[in-house]
């Protein structure tokens, strides 16, 4: 038996030794025949080899913690758990019928991990603040390899606070005001190719998106490297919602190997970074500048995963909220005509002053600013973040096993009604006063909040700006409704018939 699983892939190996090691009952039951098992012919061999394991990954699956008072709910399927209904249902629904039949606190297992989820204020503060030193911040095994397990997202403690003041020079308002110039340019690139045409929106935005994370990525200027990454990243992030099957011919095994090149591509970029002494700007510059004697020598290794983390934070979310934003606008008549009377007011004042969109400026859009809140509120496209049990912890009256991921529940607390009054109506006036505390956390509260929040608002103003000033759009189509996979986005990526204004002069 140890001979073959010696022979098994690497990871599958490493995730049946502790399995059998551990289940020495059952391994007893096991050793009285295997000299005889040897003598039978190979195929029924591996027949009841294979038949073993899985009765053997059925009895782990079935084996809860002893003497833990665990939430209620459902584990779904062995292995797969529920993550199939999650990636494939309303997450609305999948979410609130479970409220309804558990409560506000209740277990599943999605990703080949076992979760407990929470959908109360109260408890989502407990878990990411009050006593956030319990939770560690985490992601499924598969997304934490694909990142680099030395991202910001994974440190805690002292090395989290220097690392994140680090990571967060670049992104504050006082950095990335400079690069209102740079974006304003990409999205003048960008919507003269939408003219006239149809469009996908989602993947139009994704290109989008992932040139602003270049930037704050690299800072301004593109090269050789920068393409190959783009590229290479395209590659990784189709894996980065697959089941975690290290087998030939899988998304995860193809990114996986998209990862290592992609590594093997900043690691060459960082040497020439360093040989030059030009740091450079963005990102980059930062960490390889950096000026903490406890981080002033950052390896390759964390420089990379944690360039690699800002482009994924930065890519697909942002990508998703921006469709959003234009199919609610798109729906809004009336709300569209009082954000393109807004962003005329600004463009006439840039005309009068013959120069170009300053910060200032987007400083300056309270509507177009409270559209984007109410979008976040509404699409939720975090449903929630990840967090892991450091050690067995007493919960509501449950007990939380130590490595199980908790999962506080934006989603719902954003659609409460107690919070959000009608919450399944697009409503930005909502935002004119500021919501009760806790109850909307679209980039997270605590240390471990979004630090490029600011980077995110930024560019969707920015494109906002000229997209309503110089186009109009349309939905193609008649089919309404959202598709998952992984973030809620409009079906089919939401495809629009993009036409130049008629407008007089401004």
């Amino acid at each position: 038996m140890h001979s073959i699983i010696h022979n098994l892939p690497a990871r599958v190996s490493l995730c049946l030794t502790p399995l059998l090691l551990s289940n020495t009952a059952t391994m007893q039951s096991f050793s009285a025949p295997s000299v005889s098992l040897l003598l039978l012919p190979l195929p029924l061999l591996l027949l009841v080899l294979f038949s073993s394991l899985l009765l053997l990954l059925f009895l782990q699956w079935r084996h809860d913690p002893v003497d833990k008072r665990l939430p209620p709910g459902s584990m779904g399927w062995p292995y797969i758990g529920e993550t199939l209904k999650h990636y494939t249902e309303n997450p609305n629904s999948f979410f609130s019928i479970r409220q309804k039949r558990y409560g506000d606190i209740f277990k599943t297992h999605i990703l080949g991990c076992p979760c407990v989820i929470i959908s109360s204020p109260e408890a989502a503060r407990i878990v990411l603040v009050t006593r956030a030193h319990l939770f560690k911040p985490t992601y499924p095994p598969s997304k934490e390899k694909m990142i680099g397990p030395e991202a910001l997202f994974f440190q805690q403690g002292a090395h989290h606070a220097r690392l994140k003041k680090l990571v967060q020079a670049s992104l504050l308002p006082s950095a990335i005001r400079e690069s209102v110039s740079e974006i304003e340019q990409i999205v003048l690139k960008l919507l003269p190719t939408w003219e006239n045409s149809t469009v996908t929106t989602l993947q139009e935005m994704k290109r989008y998106a992932f040139d602003v994370a270049m930037i704050s990525a690299f800072g301004d200027g593109w090269c050789l490297e920068m393409e190959g990454i783009k590229n290479l990243y395209q590659c990784l992030e189709k894996g980065y919602n697959s089941m975690p099957l290290d087998l030939p011919g899988t998304p995860f095994r193809k990114a996986m190997k998209a990862r290592k090149l992609l590594n093997e591509t900043l690691r060459r970029l960082i040497e020439k970074r360093r040989e030059s002494r030009k740091q450079g700007g963005g990102l980059l510059g930062a960490l390889l500048g950096a000026k903490d004697h406890k981080l002033s020598h950052l390896s390759d290794s964390e420089i990379a995963d944690n360039i690699i983390g800002v482009i994924f934070a930065a890519h697909d979310t942002t990508a998703s909220v921006l469709t959003w934003v234009l199919k609610y606008l798109h729906d809004n008549g009336e709300l569209l005509e009082a954000v393109m009377k807004e962003q005329e007011g600004i463009q006439r004042r840039i005309v009068e002053g013959n120069r170009e969109l300053t910060w200032d400026d987007t400083r300056h859009m309270p509507l177009t600013s409270r559209v984007i809140q109410e979008t976040l509120r509404t699409a939720s496209i975090l449903s929630f973040t990840f967090r892991e049990a450091v050690e067995d912890v007493e919960f509501e009256g449950y007990i939380i096993p130590k490595g199980w991921k908790v999962l506080p529940l934006f989603r719902s607390i954003h659609h409460c009604a107690d919070f959000f009054p009608q919450p399944e109506k697009f409503d930005p006036s909502r935002f004119e006063v500021p919501p009760r505390p806790n109850t909307y956390m679209p980039f997270g509260i605590g240390v471990h909040s979004c630090p490029g929040s600011e980077l995110a608002k930024l560019e969707m103003l920015v494109l906002l700006h000229h997209l309503t000033t110089t186009y109009r759009w349309k939905v193609v189509g008649d089919e309404d409704g959202i598709q998952y996979g992984p973030f809620p986005v409009p079906k089919r990526g939401l495809p629009l018939k993009v036409t130049p204004r008629n407008k007089k002069a401004i």
